[in-house]
């Protein structure tokens, strides 16, 4: 398909008159970040700059098909990116290693479909290692799940537990400049 170009205005044209600038608060891309799994913590700060946060369960239940946690998850994404006018960036926790054989396919199947979902609609993506992110929250890249919560709640949060925490800490790593590599 061809790219959209709005044709040049005749000359002497006007256009209608502007009324006030448009807000600036408004300027900022939406952020997300996700720390994957059956029960998925998550922070997002909008385009007003505002912080919100929570968590997700995507368990089946008994009379579902294994898929349906991973369309649903999928149709989760579809309605914060239209709840915030679209994401800009999505960062996800990147976990290298697992308890379980069970959480590894899990976490795979999180990870695959938020990455197909994110090349569909042209949303930037970063794994971020789990080290990283509890070495900017704590001071220490081998943090435990207290730690984890408890520097997060000396930031002025109130994560219900440590996915959200980690969801938190982790968007607040993407979005500070010292933190992460882009300033978003």
């Amino acid at each position: 398909m061809a790219p959209l170009t709005l044709p040049m205005p005749a000359a002497g044209a006007s256009g209608p008159p502007v009324a006030a600038p448009l807000p600036t608060a408004l300027g900022r891309p939406a952020v997300l970040a996700l720390d994957l799994g059956t029960t998925t913590g998550w922070a997002l700060r909008g385009r007003d700059g505002a912080i919100t946060s929570g968590t997700v369960t995507f368990r089946p239940s008994r009379f579902e098909g294994g898929g349906m946690r991973y369309l649903r998850f999928r149709g989760w994404l579809g309605e914060l990116a239209g709840f915030t006018g679209g994401l800009a960036r999505i960062a996800f926790e990147e976990v290298r290693s697992h308890a379980g054989t069970d959480a590894a396919h899990l976490y795979g199947g999180f990870l695959a479909h938020l990455s197909a979902w994110c090349e569909e609609r042209g949303v930037a993506y970063e794994g971020v290692p789990v080290g990283t992110i509890k070495r900017f929250a704590t001071g220490r890249g081998n943090a435990d799940k207290a730690a984890m919560i408890a520097a997060v709640r000396a930031r002025g949060f109130a994560p219900a537990d440590d996915n959200e925490a980690d969801a938190i800490a982790l968007l607040l790593w993407a979005t500070d400049p010292q933190g992460s590599n882009a300033c978003v």
